[in-house]
Formats: C-alpha cells, sequence, structure tokens
C-alpha cells in the first residue's frame, strides 16, 4: 500500500430493511502523507478509525485529541469532526463505516459518546479487522453473514472492554503500544523472513520479554501469531483461483512451496490445490 493511497472497500450486499438494524456501509486503509488532514465536516454514518503506526491529532467539537499507534476514535453522524497525520510520524489508520437504529442503544452499553470517543484497541480483533472483512469477499455465499459476525464481534468487544459504568477513556499501557507495534509490523512484514529478533530489535527490549509480553496480551507466542497470519492470507489467495502454489507460497514468506504446501496441509487439514479446489 503506498503511502497517501486510501484503499476503499464497500459492502457489495444491500442492507436487509429499510431502515436497517445493523449495517456495515464500508471499510478501508490508508497509509497517510504527513500532515494529511480531513475535515473539519460532518457524516452521516458511524465511524470508527484505528490506529495501527503513528500518531496524529483528531478534534470532535471543541475538544481535541493527539492519538498513537493502538488507540482508536469513533465518530457520530452530523457531528463535526477533524483529523490530521503528524508531520513527522504520520499514522496508519484503518475504519469502518456503519448505521442502523440499533446503533445507538448498542452503543449506549459502553463508556462511549460523542464526548468521549477515544478508546484503546483490542489486541484480538482489532488490529487484524480490516484483514478479516475483506477475506469475506471471497465468500460470496456467506458473505453478509460473515461481516454481520465480524459486526457483532466488534461492538461485543466495546461493550465488554468499555461498559457504560467506566470513567474516563480507556487508556492504553506502555506494553498494549508495544505489542501493537508488533501486531502491524507482522501484518506488514509476513510475506518476508522476519523473527521475534527483530521484533525484539524494533522495540529495542528483550527478546525473551517481548515474547512473554505478546503471548499474555494475544493468547499465542509471536511465531505462531506469524504462522496463523500467513496460514489465513495463503487461504484468502488460494480462494482467489488465480495464483500458483509456488507464487502464494512466496508472497506469504516461503521461498520453498514444497515447506509451503507441508505446512499449510498441517494447518488447515488439506494441500493447498485441495483447499483451492473445493473451497473451504
Amino acid at each position: 500500500m503506498l503511502r497517501g493511497t486510501p484503499v476503499y472497500q464497500y459492502n457489495p450486499d444491500s442492507p436487509s430493511g429499510e431502515p436497517p438494524e445493523l449495517y456495515l456501509q464500508f471499510w478501508g486503509k490508508e497509509h497517510c502523507s504527513p500532515g494529511h488532514a480531513v475535515g473539519p465536516g460532518i457524516r452521516e454514518t458511524f465511524k470508527i478509525h484505528f490506529i495501527h503506526q503513528g500518531k496524529g491529532c483528531v478534534r470532535i467539537g471543541e475538544r481535541e485529541y493527539i492519538l498513537t499507534a493502538g488507540q482508536a476514535f469513533l465518530t457520530y453522524p452530523h457531528h463535526v469532526t477533524y483529523h490530521a497525520a503528524d508531520v513527522e510520524e504520520p499514522w496508519t489508520y484503518s475504519w469502518i463505516g456503519f448505521y442502523g437504529e440499533r446503533v445507538l442503544s448498542v452503543l449506549s452499553r459502553t463508556g462511549l459518546s460523542p464526548d468521549m470517543p477515544i478508546f484503546a484497541m483490542d489486541m484480538q480483533l482489532m488490529p487484524s479487522l480490516y484483514d478479516r472483512l475483506t477475506e469475506t469477499l471471497a465468500h460470496e455465499n456467506s458473505r453478509d453473514l460473515r461481516l454481520q459476525a465480524l459486526m457483532h464481534d466488534l461492538l461485543a468487544v466495546l461493550i465488554d472492554s468499555l461498559p457504560a459504568s467506566s470513567s474516563g477513556e480507556l487508556r492504553m499501557s506502555k506494553q498494549d503500544a508495544y505489542v501493537h507495534r508488533m501486531l502491524e509490523f507482522i501484518h506488514s512484514h509476513y510475506s518476508e523472513n522476519i523473527s521475534v529478533r527483530e521484533l525484539a530489535e524494533l522495540l529495542k527490549l528483550d527478546r525473551k520479554y517481548v515474547s512473554a509480553m505478546f503471548k499474555e496480551a494475544v493468547g499465542v507466542p509471536p511465531r505462531r501469531y506469524l504462522l496463523q497470519y500467513r496460514m489465513d492470507k495463503a487461504s484468502e489467495l488460494l480462494l482467489k483461483g488465480t495464483y500458483t502454489v509456488g507464487e502464494v507460497a512466496r508472497s506469504v514468506g516461503y521461498p520453498d512451496a514444497l515447506q509451503f504446501s507441508k505446512m499449510f496441509k498441517s494447518w488447515k487439514g488439506s494441500s493447498p490445490r485441495q483447499f483451492a479446489k473445493i473451497g473451504h
């Protein structure tokens, strides 16, 4: 993804019912150029931005926030909003836009509001939500259910992690910031020969400490997370039906197609060719 070139995805399925209860309208991602600004302006939908790298400022009404990787912000319809990437460390963020009759009632079960729109991203869903949403496009027959399921998962995470009884924004710890940097590094460099040592060097921390911190936050060690991410990306490419096994292997960090095939079968239960043929 080139800096300054946003990627937009739109839900190809029309909402069921008008107005719908909950409808994901679009999602996207951008490596912003230095100082790139949006607004001031208003929107017709709810929109959440998830910050993966860098930093920037957000102004909603009279309040201004400086946000960094691992944080997110929610904008409400018809509220004037402005946000801009930092000049020296411009952010990379992804976003989703959604609306529906149930949205306000669901958000009322969280600590979020137009006056408190900032929150810390979780480690399980939000860092990879853009990829997960995009992967649903390969499943035409079940795409609507997969998109709806991810939206429900996201809202459930918000309710659980930021309940209405909480006071103030959910602040991110230094350890959380480290983990988000590692996740974004993996998501950006999974096609390369990366290692835990590189993650440790990135953060200037001990390798064993990095592995333990990552596992505690994400639930699996960095190596296993990288493997899982590579196999999920490989599955996405195979389902397109336009790439050879060798091309897929090299695209997810395996120069040796045979080694990739063995790993893929042990992970998914079928060979890459079988997987592509039967369209798991």
